[in-house]
């Protein structure tokens, strides 16, 4: 039995990881802000060494723009230094890491889908600080996962749940029609990242579904499998309802999953239809 400790397991992430892993494969360890404080790290040193877990799984984060623009040495905190403290935990006991990034690492200028190969060129506090968390892990621990992934929707508020909750409430949404991306189920993410853990395939990995689409024909395509009806209207980010900042270009290709053959992503249109079949529009989820 795999032993594995997710930080930030009340996340939607953690969540979907605890979800889709058997119980008689893993044993988690699940704790948050409200047990362990990555940025203290002896405190999670001492929780590291007493449980011995075989996998740390950093799914701990500050994400919120507004909040990491405001905020950035406590962004750097937890985004850079919380990642530090793991990565010297995992060193310490032997085992492997796996640290979720973001898109954001890179200025969402391309007009073509970023590579693990691509340099990384972050253009907020938000996207610096998960370079700086990458960076460290690298450098304080061999035995690494790096993946990134965009546009990740599962238990809890998300540009899924955002929208179908607004549908209920709204006659018009204005949505943005100059962003892309591929949104990722984090039921997929999740179990992706059970595979791979299983492997010795160390390094850094694109995990998105595949795929891309704008926002507005996301939005679409939510409203078409949730069979709600509601005007919704094609406009620039700056008049979008939803999402009123991220980068522009948001597309990862999965290249390193490619080329290696290790794992293949469903279709993100695929992923959405099994999320929100499970979810049901008229779910607690919808907040």
């Amino acid at each position: 039995m795999v032993k594995i400790w997710i930080c930030g397991s009340q996340g939607q992430l953690g969540q979907a990881i605890n979800q889709v892993g058997d119980p008689l494969s893993f044993e988690f360890f699940n704790t948050d802000l409200d047990i362990q404080d990555i940025t203290n790290l002896a405190t999670i040193m001492n929780f590291g060494t007493m449980n011995t877990p075989d996998v740390i799984v950093n799914c701990s984060g500050m994400t919120d723009f507004h909040e990491c623009e405001g905020n950035p040495q406590d962004a750097f905190n937890v985004n850079a230094v919380g990642a530090r403290n793991l990565a010297i935990v995992a060193r310490k006991i032997g085992a492997r890491l796996v640290q979720i990034s973001t898109d954001d690492v890179f200025d969402g200028t391309s007009l073509s889908p970023y590579s693990e190969f691509d340099t990384p060129h972050p253009m907020t506090v938000y996207g610096k600080s998960k370079l700086a968390g990458e960076n460290f892990v690298r450098e304080f621990n061999d035995r690494h996962f790096i993946i990134r992934s965009t546009w990740v929707y599962g238990a809890g508020t998300n540009f899924v749940t955002s929208f179908l909750s607004q549908i209920q409430r709204e006659s018009t949404l204005s949505i943005a029609s100059d962003q892309f991306g591929s949104p990722t189920s984090a039921i997929e993410l999740a179990k992706f990242i059970l595979n791979i853990i299983q492997t010795s395939e160390y390094g850094t990995y694109h995990a998105t579904c595949s795929g891309s689409c704008s926002r507005y024909a996301f939005a679409k395509e939510i409203m078409r499998l949730s069979g709600k009806r509601v005007r919704i209207k094609a406009v620039p980010t700056l008049q979008s309802e939803f999402s009123s900042v991220h980068p522009a270009f948001a597309v990862l290709d999965n290249t390193m999953l490619n080329l290696t053959g290790l794992y293949q992503f469903p279709g993100w249109k695929q992923a959405l239809s099994d999320y929100i079949q499970e979810i049901g529009v008229n779910s607690n989820e919808l907040v």
